[in-house]
């Protein structure tokens, strides 16, 4: 989550101008590499607490180029693999555990992932010259809007791990932690079908 983090800061950095490559076409092919690498560690997060089960995945992931056969294999291995944005309210009972929601829409769906995924690939592999140039512009202009989706996805969420009947909320940003991520261990009661499974 650390790395989400830090990779996100670079994207904010190139959308401020805060940095620069020195050519516009270079600076969103940077920005669109972030938000692979981004989508990467999202599919294989949950995974590397089983180095076993990692290992296995990412040797088929090294050569998958296709986000929707990327998913459907990790799903394989550990169906509660993608994270469920959560929405914490407070517990009416003082010192009670928060009361858990989970966001319906305005976030990275497994659908949004696959077709960012795409548009990674296609602006990160030389083209053919023959056909449209790329709309470098039409991409810089989704940025943002991606980068909001995915931190909605990420700011707190739930996930599974391999072999383990609990959930995992994570925050990305602790304050009380130096603004790092943190995870609490929940033991679930009530919780959403892609969860229970």
């Amino acid at each position: 989550m650390e790395q989400i983090k830090q990779r996100t800061s670079v994207i904010n950095a190139f959308g401020n101008r805060q940095t620069s490559t020195l050519f516009e076409a270079t600076n969103v092919e940077c920005v669109y590499l972030q938000l692979r690498k981004i989508l990467e560690l999202i599919a294989l997060g949950s995974l590397v607490a089983n180095k076993v089960e990692f290992s296995k995945v990412y040797s088929e992931f090294s050569k998958c180029w296709h986000a929707q056969y990327l998913l459907r294999d990790i799903e394989r291995v550990n169906p509660g693999f993608y994270p469920i944005p959560a929405i914490e309210n407070p517990n009416s009972k003082p010192g009670g555990p928060v009361d858990l929601q989970f966001k319906e829409d305005g976030f990275l769906t497994k659908k949004d992932f696959i077709k960012l995924y795409e548009k990674c690939g296609k602006i990160l592999h030389a083209k053919n010259p023959y056909d449209a140039p790329i709309d470098y512009a039409s991409y810089e202009k989704a940025i943002q809007g991606w980068l909001t989706k995915i931190t909605r996805l990420l700011s707190s969420h739930v996930i599974r791990l391999i072999n383990d009947p609990n959930l995992y909320l994570i925050h990305m940003n602790e304050p009380e932690r130096g603004g790092k991520a943190h995870h609490y261990v929940l033991a679930p009661i009530n919780c959403p079908d892609e969860i229970s499974k």
